[in-house]
């Protein structure tokens, strides 16, 4: 079984937020498709048994009180925004092996975000073309799954962005909230793909993950540089006038993914893995607003 990708302090610190997005989706009003939902809704579905971390306030307490066992009722609910996941598995991301553990700690710290809220999410893994999904729904105590889902994925193979994009348009045709966890290096135009999402109606919010050598790499004199994904090598000499123009370019790589998420409606975070998970999730959902605090709406 794989270990936690996230430690109870901080589950306990998700809890306080609720992902939000900025487009209004025709018919829809917040999962996947009509959901069974604990607590008040258009109409009575059924009961099920209690688990720890459900919310009180959806406990049928006068069978409580008949059975002395504890019964959440059921409603039916109207279709909800659905929220799904790219998740990049492809093996730039193993470089290093840090930056793929921290991209999947990212992405169980969002997922458990929309499980408190009784948000579904399909978490969909990408290579060359899209992996099996994931389908995660239920609710907060429905985590584990999740957890061991992403826990025994492994980065690997190369990357056709572009190509994973076109199965997903197939895949999943109605528009939703769309995050793309990933580090955006590819050997295409990686705008292309990411526009051609959003012509389809989907709401982008970019998280891209770097390491912080891959930013300033600390290289210098003759070196053989190899892709991780191809294997391709190139014989180059660096100095650090080179290594200065080439964090230039990374960096007007990263304000391009930005502009493209603003400008088609979406959001972006940049994600060095040197900071604490914990900390870039919160700057991150804070800065791009994808994220409420419900005790700060609720003051």
């Amino acid at each position: 079984m794989p270990a936690p990708l996230l430690d109870r302090p901080m589950l306990e610190r998700l809890e306080r937020l609720t992902l939000r997005w900025q487009k209004s989706f025709r018919g829809l009003v917040g999962g996947h498709n009509a959901s069974r939902y604990a607590g008040s809704g258009l109409e009575f579905l059924d009961h099920r048994h209690f688990h720890q971390g459900d919310d009180l306030r959806a406990v049928n307490w006068r069978a409580f009180m008949r059975l002395e066992k504890m019964f959440l009722k059921l409603f039916q609910l109207e279709p909800r925004t659905p929220i799904r996941m790219l998740i990049d598995a492809t093996a730039s991301m193993a470089a290093p092996p840090q930056k793929f553990q921290y991209a999947k700690q990212i992405s169980a710290a969002l997922v458990y975000v929309g499980l408190v809220r009784h948000d579904s999410m399909v978490l969909q893994p990408f290579r060359e073309r899209l992996d099996e999904p994931h389908l995660a729904s239920g609710g907060r105590h429905r985590f584990g799954p999740v957890n061991d889902f992403l826990g025994a994925l492994e980065s690997g193979g190369r990357s056709s962005f572009l190509e994973a994009a076109r199965q997903f348009i197939g895949a999943y045709p109605r528009p939703g909230l769309l995050i793309v966890v990933s580090d955006f290096l590819d050997d295409q135009d990686t705008l292309k793909p990411l526009e051609y999402l959003a012509d389809f109606g989907h709401e982008l919010l970019l998280m891209q993950i770097w390491d912080d050598k891959e930013r300033r790499p600390e290289l210098s004199g003759e070196v053989t540089l190899e892709d991780a994904e191809t294997g391709a090598a190139l014989d180059i000499a660096l100095d650090a006038e080179a290594c200065r123009r080439y964090t230039e370019e990374f960096d007007r790589h990263a304000d391009r993914l930005e502009d493209l998420a603003l400008r088609t409606g979406g959001r972006y975070a940049g994600l060095p893995a040197s900071v604490p998970v914990d900390e870039a999730i919160f700057a991150a959902l804070d800065h791009t607003g994808a994220a409420m605090d419900r005790a700060m709406r609720s003051a």
